[in-house]
């Protein structure tokens, strides 16, 4: 690595606390959520819709918006993103905490076929979690659109073309990207022969074929 690539390195590494301890933290952990994971973009949008009762997805929420969520009556948020010592996770963990908001995560990957076992948590999830939930992933768009498309068929029992529009340009989720492996996953659903969703995902569902057909297209 060049000596400017590693002072770049060094300089996100500084805004990456594993823990927030104390205000100085805080400011470190805020600093990299608004510049290196795209903040300042979703404070100007928030990809946010109630897409079936009581059950809303959006971009990652900041501290003000989760203040929001809560007088909104939000009892429940699923992240995609995973849990961990990053620095959106521990804020959100702390907005939660303040707010009386249960917080639960979920690593969904969206540019790779996702892993059947983070499916199935996420499904295990929505049967559990207090309502009214809200859904989220990083931007909104992909990650959260293919779990509010697994929810709508799980949960609600819609069809699958109704839970398809989950996954469209109205979210900015587009099929020619590295995210359309996750309208090919819905594809295989569609299919086949198998009575429904859960019981595709357990029986046929096989993240590596996906993801070499996908590579391969």
């Amino acid at each position: 690595m060049t000596p400017p690539g590693q002072k770049l390195r060094r300089w996100r590494q500084g805004l990456r606390p594993r823990a927030i301890a104390n205000a100085a933290d805080r400011r470190r952990a805020q600093r990299y959520v608004r510049w290196l994971d795209h903040g300042i973009l979703r404070n100007l949008w928030h990809n946010q819709s109630e897409f079936a009762p009581g059950a809303w997805r959006s971009n990652y929420p900041d501290a003000p918006r989760i203040a929001r969520l809560a007088q909104m009556g939000i009892r429940s948020i699923i992240t995609l993103r995973g849990a961990g010592p990053s620095p959106f996770y521990l804020l959100e963990q702390e907005s939660c905490a303040r707010h009386g908001i249960a917080l639960h995560a979920v690593a969904l990957r969206s540019r790779a076929a996702p892993h059947k076992d983070a499916m199935q948590a996420m499904i295990a999830l929505f049967r559990r979690v207090e309502r009214p939930l809200l859904i989220h992933c990083k931007s909104g768009a992909d990650r959260a659109g293919l779990a509010s498309a697994i929810y709508l068929m799980v949960i609600e029992g819609a069809p699958l073309d109704r839970a398809r529009r989950m996954l469209s340009a109205r979210y900015i989720h587009f099929r020619w990207t590295r995210t359309g492996v996750l309208d090919m996953l819905l594809d295989d659903f569609a299919a086949s022969d198998a009575p429904d969703f859960e019981t595709w995902l357990d029986r046929d569902y096989d993240a590596d074929a996906l993801q070499a057909r996908f590579e391969r297209r």
